[in-house]
């Protein structure tokens, strides 16, 4: 029995235009979920120089120099973007401006292929900047087009003919395919998901970004919390089990600020090496786990006050939480907090010089007023309350809450209780505390969050990072440290009302609105937990329902083995009971075959298409067109002629358009 002859190959030197197609949308999938995590600008810039220079690469070739000059002018686009600072999203953001530029050297079959292989590494830079539910889709269906783009360039390049379907549909069921083929490994990638053994720090380090996500610093400065309060993605989520305290309890304690320049103000980092301050505790106790989104900083928040540190971090003597790695990825901590019926009561020499410093030279008029009150007030504790009590008063009377604030000269605080009067929490906070280190107070700037929203679908708080708020410290003889919020005194609503207020005034609609906010966040928290909170604590308490309370790593191992041997198992039998003829004109006979078996007329194994074709027609003599299709199929399987694609994709066709009636005449 002679073979069939086999399809000439297609000259490796020219592209088809459909080849060409498929590659230019598989590189634009692939690398769509990477500009989404660019800052938005270089995002949108590098996607029209992506679409530039298709349009161009596909009508004709760009000379050398040219090609070289825009490799130079992507490359310098990214620098320029990231303030030529190099890090991980400069990286990720250099390699989709030159997948952007690659198809400028789309010419042949083997620069399809590379094409095809470089548009691979965009999906996996993604999860270096971003690891939420949309990357994951998004490079999922990438890499799915980029395997189909690889199937239909063999395809092509050995002239196998296809079944002739409209582009649509072609498609789509090219994606079907490659879609399955990725379904049959999923059981062993689950398998290493939950059981390969993982370590608690992973084995090197990821490069920190040039670009950091916002978050709280142990710095500000006039203006550095503008972009931070501006931003409404999430900070945190805590969830609280027994009591819960009121919205206005829910004070977030990030770092502490105690040393003043003048302009900014900063941690004393000598003081993270002391001991956590003694504090007596005065309330109920909040147990609460807390879910901190990435920021690629050291700071930890905590309800105010903790009374232990979380894994992984330091406890400083002011209560501000520090992590030994950079928050680079979501943190979970189980912590209890209470509210101090007195803290440090006993403030130790060098600690009261450095509560009490003001740099010379800096606000004349602020520092002349606070000591008046002073005199005014006397001394002790009841005089140093009447001068809060006092400044307090002020602000309620005479001040007013605004983002759009001037940038201060010299004289910043001067400047903002003398003249502006307007301002937000920094300008606040600061202020109020150079006033009370003039009025011999000691005080002090802490940093955080303040306040929260309940989302009621999951039964948790949820701080956005435009919740960031500054407030002071005041440290009372016998009492220790009190907190002090001045902003409170002129915008309240500012800090504790969020949109749940407003929902419950403002009708269905927005009410609507929250409820779809609440579902999409609390899905964001679900995939949080099941995929990005899974870490090697959690691996270990897997069995933990079957009574297996801590897996060691031999166990996770042997277990691992026993899941990946079956897994494979399964694979290996799908493909040989699934295994399909790869030609298409054969895989369309053996589907007649089947229809007809249905009747009860199945080809035997050994039968010849023609005498299978004349036992049926002395069953059902009308299926004549039975013998036309038989000697078609034998003529185009065993006759010597030239491969001819137009004439096998007209029988594939015509094979599956045939349709045995169900009854015979």
């Amino acid at each position: 029995m002679r073979k069939p002859a086999r399809a000439a190959a297609v000259d490796p030197r020219s592209l088809p235009d459909t080849a060409r197609a498929w590659c230019l949308a598989a590189s634009f999938a692939c690398q769509l979920p990477l500009l989404l995590q660019l800052p938005g600008w270089l995002g949108l810039a590098v996607g029209a120089l992506a679409a530039v220079v298709a349009a161009i690469a596909w009508k004709r070739r760009l000379p050398a120099p040219l090609r070289a000059a825009v490799a130079l002018a992507a490359v310098g686009l990214v620098l320029a973007g990231s303030g030529f600072s190099l890090g991980r999203d400069t990286g990720c953001a250099l390699l989709a401006a030159m997948l952007a530029i690659k198809p400028v050297e789309l010419f042949s079959w083997r620069d399809a292929r590379s094409l095809l292989g470089f548009a691979l590494f965009a999906p996996f830079a993604t999860f270096l900047l971003d690891q939420g539910p949309l990357s994951l889709l998004l490079g999922l269906a990438g890499a799915l087009v980029a395997l189909a783009a690889l199937w239909r360039l063999a395809e092509l390049d050995a002239a196998v003919p296809t079944e002739p379907l409209p582009p649509v549909q072609a498609v789509g069921r090219r994606l079907w395919l490659v879609g399955r083929l990725a379904l049959v490994g999923l059981p062993l990638a689950l398998a290493a998901f939950w059981l390969f053994p993982r370590m608690s720090s992973p084995m090197w380090g990821v490069p920190e970004r040039a670009i950091a996500k916002p978050g709280l610093s142990g710095e500000m400065g006039p203006g550095d919390w503008l972009d931070l309060m501006g931003d409404d993605s999430p900070a945190l989520r805590a969830r609280f089990f027994g009591p819960v305290p009121e919205r206005m309890q829910l004070y977030w304690r990030g770092p502490v600020l105690t040393d003043y320049d003048g302009r900014r103000w900063s941690r004393a980092e000598w003081t993270q090496g002391l001991p956590p301050a003694e504090v007596r505790v005065g309330g109920p106790v909040w147990d609460y786990e807390l879910e901190l989104e990435p920021t690629d900083r050291r700071f930890g928040v905590t309800l105010d006050l903790p009374l232990a540190e979380p894994d992984g971090t330091r406890l400083g003597h002011d209560h501000s939480t520090t992590s030994w790695r950079p928050l680079s990825s979501l943190r979970r901590w189980r912590l209890q907090s209470a509210a101090p019926a007195a803290y440090e009561t006993e403030l130790r020499p060098m600690l009261r010089t450095m509560a009490l410093r003001l740099p010379a030279g800096f606000n004349p008029r602020t520092i002349a007023l606070a000591r008046q009150w002073r005199a005014e007030a006397g001394h002790g504790v009841a005089a140093d309350e009447a001068v809060v009590q006092r400044f307090n008063d002020w602000v309620r009377s005479d001040f007013a809450y605004t983002l759009a604030t001037n940038l201060p000269g010299r004289h910043a605080v001067d400047e903002f209780l003398f003249d502006e009067q307007e301002g937000f929490c920094e300008h606040y906070a600061g202020a109020f505390v150079v006033f009370m280190r003039a009025a011999g107070i000691p005080a002090r700037v802490v940093t955080g969050y303040v306040g929260g929203y309940y989302n009621r679908f999951g039964d948790y708080w949820l701080v956005r990072r435009e919740d960031a708020h500054a407030w002071a410290e005041v440290w009372y003889e016998g009492r220790g440290w009190v907190r002090a919020d001045p902003t409170a005194a002129v915008a309240p609503e500012r800090i504790y009302d969020t949109i749940a207020n407003l929902s419950d005034d403002g009708g269905a609609g927005l009410r609507g609105l929250a409820d779809m906010w609440d579902v999409g966040d609390w899905m964001r928290r679900g995939w949080n937990d099941f995929v990005l909170g899974f870490d090697a604590t959690r691996q270990r308490q897997l069995l933990q329902p079957l009574g297996i309370r801590d897996l060691e790593m031999h166990q996770l191992i042997v277990l691992f083995a026993a899941l990946a041997g079956l897994a494979l198992a399964w694979m290996l039998w799908l493909v040989a009971r699934g295994e399909r003829e790869r030609d298409p004109v054969l895989r369309a006979w053996h589907a007649l075959g089947a229809r007809y078996a249905r009747l009860g007329l199945a080809p035997a194994p050994h039968e010849p298409a023609r005498d299978w074709s004349a036992r049926v027609l002395a069953a059902r003599p009308q299926d004549t067109t039975l013998a036309t299709l038989s000697a078609r199929f034998s003529d185009w399987r065993y006759a010597a002629h030239p491969a001819n694609p137009a004439a096998a994709r007209t029988l594939i066709l015509d094979l599956h358009r045939y349709r045995p009636a169900e009854t015979s005449r």
